[in-house]
């Protein structure tokens, strides 16, 4: 509970007596990579189901509720089993989100719910390839990166500065694009449940309360943050 609590309060502490740090072209490069690797993600679940289509098994659709056979010297359990590690990579990374925020002193985007976000994907990753995998990972890394494929570009673009930021327009549309990526995947994990998948049980009741936990904390903040400024405007 410490240990995501902290920069909530000892990052903006230490930055207290301090200048913000100029980070723009580092904020530009992380944002881009970031695209990048995200978009690397989605392309390879998706060369995934294309070698899975290509054996004819219909294993490509299958493996959405089934899980694929356990051969480590199969090329596409391969595949999958090296996505899971670039994944985990891809959610440690992303902490250094909180790290910007705390040396550029935008205190007010430190946030419970931004701490929590990261700390928890980062920690479920882990515990995912350490102790209980499972197939669900693909249809909801896929999902999950191609929603940070979209954050990314938006903080790429306005990293770059005011005269570029006209181009964003669409930011209100932000965490509404984060909203329906949590509905789709609650839908698809007790989808698993209902139908009787034979995917880990254990992991999809954890995935299902985490994203209902994401779901609620997130129309919390769409709540608070539009909504109210919505009533104010009236």
């Amino acid at each position: 509970m410490t240990s995501w609590r902290g920069p909530l309060k000892f990052g903006p502490q230490w930055m207290e007596n301090r200048k913000p740090v100029d980070l723009k072209y580092v904020l530009i490069l992380y944002n881009a990579i970031q695209v990048v690797y995200s978009v690397g993600l989605c392309w390879s679940v998706i060369k995934v189901f294309i070698m899975l289509e290509a054996r004819k098994t219909g294993m490509s659709w299958k493996v959405i509720c089934a899980p694929l056979p356990r051969a480590h010297d199969d090329d596409v359990m391969y595949l999958v089993y090296s996505l899971g590690w670039y994944y985990f990579v891809a959610k440690c990374v992303e902490l250094l989100d909180t790290v910007f925020f705390v040396l550029r002193k935008k205190n007010n985007q430190i946030t419970a719910l931004h701490v929590y976000h990261h700390s928890i994907m980062a920690f479920s990753t882990w515990g995912y390839l350490k102790y209980v995998q499972g197939e669900q990972g693909l249809f909801i890394g896929l999902l999950n990166s191609a929603v940070h494929v979209i954050m990314y570009f938006y903080y790429l673009v306005a990293a770059l500065g005011p005269r570029f930021q006209k181009y964003i327009w669409w930011k209100k549309y932000m965490t509404k694009i984060q909203l329906g990526q949590f509905m789709i995947m609650l839908t698809y994990l007790v989808g698993l449940l209902v139908f009787g998948c034979k995917q880990n049980r254990i992991l999809t009741v954890y995935m299902c309360f985490n994203v209902t936990a994401f779901l609620l904390l997130f129309l919390n903040f769409y709540r608070k943050a539009y909504a109210h400024n919505k009533q104010k405007q009236i």
